[in-house]
C-alpha cells in the first residue's frame, strides 16, 4: 500500500471535520482564506462563512480592517502558488480545502505563510492611516546619527500591531480544541514562524536625501518592508527542512524521532506531524488533482523537469503555433505597420 493509500482515511475524516469547525482537531485554520474571494472592500464579510465565530466578532469589532484581512489571505496563497508552481503540489484548489486539516508539510508551508501575508497586509494598512488604533512606528520617530548624516523620520512600518492582530485572529487556544492538540501546536508554532519571518527578514531602512541640488546632506530614513516574495522563499526553505513533530502533545512539542528530541526546535522551523500523500495520482475524493496534464520542462534535472513532476509516467509532445504582430512600425501620418510572425514551440504535458 502506498503512502498515499494508507493517509486516505485520514484525510477522508478531514472532509468530515470541516463541517466541525470551529471546535475539531484544530484543522480549520485556514477555512478564513476563503474570505479571499468574497467580494470587494465594500462587502465588509464579517458574517461570511470562511470566519468562526471568534473571528467574526473580532472582524465587527474591527469593520476597518477587513479589506486587509482579505489582502492577507490573497497574498499568502498567491505566494504559495508563486513557490510551488513547478511541484507535484502546486498550491491549488481543490487540494487545498482537505490538506488544511491533516497537519502535512504542506499544512505547514500554508500556515506559515498566510500568517505573515496577514501580518504583512494589516502593517501596511497602518501606514498608510486606515486604521483607528495603530499608525507608523512611533519608536523611530527622534534620533539617527548626526555625524554620518541621517535622522529618523517619514513613516515606519509598525510591525507590533499587525502581529499581534495576527496571533488574535489566527491562533485558537489549544484548551478550547477537542481532538489532536498536538496538530493544534504544530499549527500555533507554524503560524508565529510566519510572522517570525516577516519580522525578522522584511524590515529594511528606506532614506530620502535633502540638501541643494541633492547633494544629499542630509538624510531623513524609515523602516518598511520589502518584498514579499523574500518571506516566501525563505519559508520554501524551512519547507525542504521541515521537522516531523508527534501528534500527543505532552509539556512540549517533540520531535517524532527520538534519537533528535535533544536538537532544541527553532521559532523559524516549520513543523508537521503527517507524512505527505502521494501527489502524483488524481484522487477526487481526497482533493488531490495529480499531474496528468501538467505542462513540464523536458531538459531540467529539477522539480519542474518531466522526469520528476511527471513521476516516471512519461510525456507527450505536441507543437503550439504563435502567431503575434512584430517588426512594427510607424508610419506617416498616422498608423502603425506590422508584420505577422509564426513561431513553433514543442510543449510537454505529463502523461
Amino acid at each position: 500500500m502506498g503512502r498515499g493509500a494508507a493517509l486516505g482515511p485520514r484525510l477522508l475524516r478531514a472532509a468530515v471535520l470541516l463541517a466541525l469547525c470551529p471546535t475539531a482537531a484544530g484543522g480549520c485554520f485556514c477555512r478564513w482564506l476563503g474570505i479571499a474571494a468574497a467580494g470587494g472592500p465594500e462587502k465588509a464579510g464579517c458574517a461570511s462563512p470562511p470566519l468562526s465565530r471568534r473571528q467574526q466578532e473580532l472582524c465587527k469589532q474591527k469593520p476597518e480592517l477587513v479589506p486587509a484581512i482579505r489582502e492577507g489571505a490573497r497574498l499568502g496563497l498567491q505566494e504559495c502558488r508563486s513557490q510551488f508552481r513547478h511541484e507535484r503540489w502546486d498550491c491549488r484548489p481543490p487540494n487545498i480545502p482537505v490538506l488544511c486539516f491533516v497537519g502535512t508539510k504542506e499544512t505547514a508551508f500554508i500556515s506559515a505563510v498566510t500568517s505573515a501575508g496577514l501580518v504583512h497586509s494589516v502593517t501596511r494598512s497602518c501606514s498608510a492611516g486606515n486604521v483607528t488604533e495603530c499608525s507608523c512606528d512611533t519608536n523611530l520617530r527622534h534620533g539617527g546619527s548626526a555625524s554620518e548624516g541621517w535622522h529618523w523620520g517619514g513613516c515606519s512600518d509598525d510591525i507590533h500591531y499587525g502581529m499581534s492582530f495576527s496571533r488574535k485572529f489566527l491562533d485558537m487556544p489549544i484548551k478550547n480544541v477537542t481532538g489532536r492538540s498536538g496538530l493544534v501546536a504544530m499549527n500555533l508554532h507554524n503560524n508565529e514562524a510566519g510572522s517570525t519571518t516577516v519580522w525578522s527578514l522584511l524590515m529594511s531602512v528606506d532614506c530620502r536625501c535633502h540638501g541643494v541640488s541633492g547633494s544629499c546632506a542630509v538624510k531623513t530614513c524609515w523602516k518598511t518592508m520589502s518584498s514579499f516574495e523574500k518571506v516566501g522563499r525563505f519559508l520554501k526553505d524551512k519547507y525542504e527542512n521541515s521537522i516531523q513533530i508527534s501528534d500527543r502533545l505532552k509539556k512540549k512539542l517533540r520531535r517524532k524521532e527520538k534519537s533528535q528530541r535533544k536538537i532544541p526546535i527553532g521559532k523559524e522551523d516549520l513543523l508537521y506531524v503527517n507524512k505527505s500523500p502521494n501527489y502524483c495520482v488524481e484522487d477526487q475524493k481526497l482533493g488531490i488533482p495529480g499531474t496528468q496534464g501538467r505542462e513540464c520542462n523536458r531538459t531540467s534535472e529539477g522539480s519542474d523537469g518531466c522526469n520528476l513532476l511527471c513521476c516516471g509516467r512519461g510525456y507527450n509532445t505536441h507543437v503550439v503555433r504563435h502567431v503575434e504582430r512584430c517588426e512594427c512600425k510607424f508610419v506617416w501620418c498616422c498608423y502603425v505597420r506590422c508584420r505577422r510572425c509564426e513561431t513553433m514551440t514543442d510543449v510537454h504535458t505529463c502523461k
